[in-house]
């Protein structure tokens, strides 16, 4: 097991007992691993498609697990939880883009784990929700083309990418008391 391997089952559940010994406990999971490994679907390779899966819906699904795990111990120990995942997807994952099809597959997936988990924890008082941000100003930008920003750029209503910081205001939310009710929901950040 490669122990730096979020998408290993076993590398995911000493990160989130490490976190546990380190903090006294663990109140809010959120997974945002990602990579870009595409071209035009014709052209893809069968290994891209397997890191892409592995890094996007196996490294939001193995913290998850155990982090729900966690939380229903604690929970039939009599403790009150009020655990919190986050999962990131994107809005390729709502859409599809161009030149992207692993990568929007694999952000589909990751909202349609968010909504199955979110039913499966719901009665043990954990909320799991997604973001799905548009074109975020982060340096996975750098690893496409010009023409493919502008293009998804110009398929958002405000006409830029967003900020780091209004999809942490989405976050924010989904991690607060205020969310108490909230599960299972996917938030289109754009």
């Amino acid at each position: 097991a490669n122990t730096d391997d979020i998408a290993d089952w076993d590398g995911a559940g000493r990160l989130i007992q490490t976190a546990i010994d380190s903090f006294g406990g663990l109140d809010i999971l959120v997974c945002n691993a990602g990579i870009l490994r595409d071209r035009m679907f014709v052209n893809s390779e069968q290994d891209e498609w397997e890191a892409v899966l592995r890094v996007h819906v196996l490294g939001h699904a193995a913290p998850a697990r155990h982090a729900a795990s966690y939380w229903r111990a604690r929970s039939k120990a009599g403790e009150t939880v009020d655990g919190r995942i986050i999962n990131t997807s994107s809005g390729a994952g709502l859409m599809g883009s161009v030149a992207q099809a692993a990568y929007s597959a694999a952000k589909a997936a990751v909202i349609a784990l968010t909504k199955s988990l979110a039913k499966e924890v719901a009665q043990k008082n954990i909320c799991v929700n997604s973001i799905s941000p548009a074109v975020i100003r982060t340096p996975i930008l750098d690893q496409l083309t010009p023409e493919q920003v502008d293009y998804m750029t110009s398929r958002i209503p405000r006409g830029r990418p967003g900020k780091l910081e209004e999809v942490a205001a989405v976050a924010h939310f989904l991690a607060s008391p205020d969310c108490s009710f909230v599960t299972g929901q996917c938030y289109d950040v754009s």
